[in-house]
């Protein structure tokens, strides 16, 4: 068993979308094939995966570096013991000659490429990839559904109250029981206004988070907490800096319901600062890694491991990125559910055609893999890449 091929795609969002931060109308993501010397039905077994998204795409340093040290390698020093593809030690490959720190220079590309070999693994193996997770990572728990919220909120020119009520309305009757909403994007009057509208529709604050996609500086970030908190919402998601440490520690020192925040974290070193000096609560707050972008699979195993040490239960973990691959990891590791966007980001956003939410769990798909071959727009996209 060998990887005969990786090969990389560019494929831009099209979307209009904002949050409080920045629009998406430049936004790319990098598609990843794995393609493999193992034939079914007559076409060779491929992995994919995609960076997720609100990162560019990260060709260059995958042709540049990733990709040719997988090629280089000798294959059997890519194998585990039974011969199957080994993700540890592609990744070891792939972390050659690499400096410590600047991992988000790096950090996408591998666990792009880390992700797509996971898909390609559990292809062969012939599993759904929560299947092959849960029996690696998590006891063999394998669960038949996941809990799953939806993003939602954005701000779009000419945007009314109604508008945003309207698509939460649509999200409820979809079947989701709670939504997250951005904020920052206005003065915090409107804001206010907006989540007050949003609490019309879901009923209560535990049903609603917010996203600040790190926007606020001290004064804001503190003036946004205490107006924020009165609603006792199910998180208030990034409020200031990924890094800014002492801020979150000071927020957590008075905004009593959940904060949330990782996504822009890139390895175990800053995940386990954020808990060392963030002042988060391992009983309240949240966890949001984005495997894709920091390092893949095998690395946020190990980053949940860590987490577990410092007192972290998995239920407090939420992979970012509202996708496929964030729903299987967090199928098979066991956290406490994954986030959706449907009829966003193009072709990258929603799940399988086939995926339905009910009572705001997603049940679990039998497809070998990741199971992007029940995403027909997207899996068009990879299938083309691998020459399918």
């Amino acid at each position: 068993m060998r990887i005969v091929d990786i090969r990389e795609t560019a494929i831009p969002l099209k979307s209009q979308l904002a949050n409080s931060s920045f629009d998406f109308s430049e936004m790319t993501t990098s598609v990843v094939a794995v393609i493999t010397d193992v034939m079914r039905d007559g076409k060779p077994v491929c992995g994919f995966a995609f960076n997720s998204t609100g990162r560019y795409a990260c060709g260059a340093q995958m042709r540049a570096r990733f990709i040719p040290r997988i090629l280089a390698a000798a294959p059997d020093n890519l194998l585990d013991g039974a011969g199957n593809l080994d993700p540890d030690k592609i990744l070891g490959v792939m972390m050659r000659r690499e400096k410590a720190g600047g991992h988000s220079e790096r950090s996408v590309g591998i666990g792009t490429i880390e992700v797509a070999v996971w898909d390609a693994l559990a292809k062969i193996l012939d599993k759904p990839l929560h299947r092959l997770l849960a029996e690696r990572f998590n006891g063999g728990k394998v669960p038949e559904k996941v809990f799953c919220y939806v993003g939602g909120g954005w701000y779009f020119p000419g945007q009314t109250i109604k508008d945003l009520q309207d698509e939460m309305r649509r999200h409820l009757d979809a079947g989701y029981t709670m939504v997250k909403m951005k904020v920052g994007g206005l003065p915090l009057a409107q804001d206010i206004k907006r989540v007050e509208a949003v609490l019309q529709v879901v009923g209560k604050g535990e049903r609603l988070a917010v996203d600040a996609n790190c926007k606020f500086e001290r004064d804001d970030a503190l003036a946004y907490a205490k107006a924020l908190a009165p609603f006792k919402l199910r998180w208030f998601e990034e409020p200031s800096d990924p890094l800014d440490y002492a801020l979150m520690a000071e927020l957590a020192g008075f905004y009593e319901p959940a904060l949330a925040t990782g996504e822009n974290l890139f390895s175990i070193p800053d995940v386990e600062n954020l808990v060392r000096f963030g002042g988060l609560r391992a009983g309240r707050d949240i966890i949001q890694i984005d495997p894709p972008q920091a390092y893949g699979i095998a690395t946020y195993a190990r980053t949940v491991a860590m987490l577990e040490r410092h007192g972290w239960s998995r239920r407090q973990l939420f992979p970012h990125g509202g996708n496929q691959m964030s729903l299987a990891i967090a199928a098979g590791l066991g956290l406490g559910g994954a986030e959706s966007y449907p009829g966003v980001f193009g072709d990258f956003g929603g799940f399988a055609d086939d995926a339905r939410v009910t009572d705001g769990y997603m049940a679990l798909s039998e497809r070998p893999g990741i199971g992007f071959e029940g995403h027909s727009r997207l899996y068009r996209i990879m299938r083309d890449l691998a020459g399918l």
